[in-house]
This record gives structure tokens, C-alpha cells and sequence, in this order.
């Protein structure tokens, strides 16, 4: 499996239009792609308008497919201009621990 982490630094003022597109976004993706196993958006408890995605796919061409679907592509239009800067970390998923 293969994870990203992104790391989303918003410009002021701009979180609850972040949210009204990513929160839709992140649900379609896991409900709807079956190669999207987690999407969890995540803020920071000091920073309003510092946010982490955490996904998790199948592997890296289940991410390229996300990238076509009409969800993410409505999500970005929305939300790229709201962004001061994204990071995005790639990692190989190792053990999934859940309750």
C-alpha cells in the first residue's frame, strides 16, 4: 500500500472554504474509489489554517486515478487558491493498526 501526507498551509481566512470542498472530497474518495482505503483530513490545534491530509491507496496508480475523478478534480479547483503552500510526503505503509 502507499501513503501521502499532505501538508496544507492555507492563506488567512480561507479554512471554511477549504472545508466545505475537502470534506466532500475526502468522503467520495474513500466511498466511492476502491483503491482509496483512508482519507482523513486533520487541522492543527494551533494553526487554523494549517491542515494534513492522510491517505492511504492501493498503491501509487490507484492515487493517479483519484487524480481523475470528478470529485478531486472540483475539490482542486476550489481549494488551489486558497493554498499558501502544500508539502506532500510519500511513504510505503508498513502496518495499518486499527480498533
Amino acid at each position: 500500500m502507499f501513503c501521502i501526507i499532505v501538508k496544507t498551509q492555507l492563506k488567512p481566512d480561507q479554512r471554511e472554504y477549504f472545508l466545505e470542498a475537502m470534506l466532500p472530497n475526502a468522503a467520495a474518495s474513500v466511498r466511492d474509489e476502491p483503491g482509496c482505503h483512508v482519507f482523513d483530513v486533520l487541522e492543527d490545534q494551533q494553526d487554523p489554517n494549517l491542515f494534513y491530509l492522510y491517505e492511504i491507496y492501493r498503491d501509487e496508480s490507484a492515487l493517479a486515478e483519484h487524480k481523475q475523478t470528478a470529485h478531486y478534480k472540483a475539490c482542486r479547483e476550489v481549494v488551489n487558491p486558497l493554498i499558501e503552500h502544500q508539502s506532500v510526503i510519500r511513504a510505503g505503509v508498513l502496518a495499518i493498526n486499527q480498533k
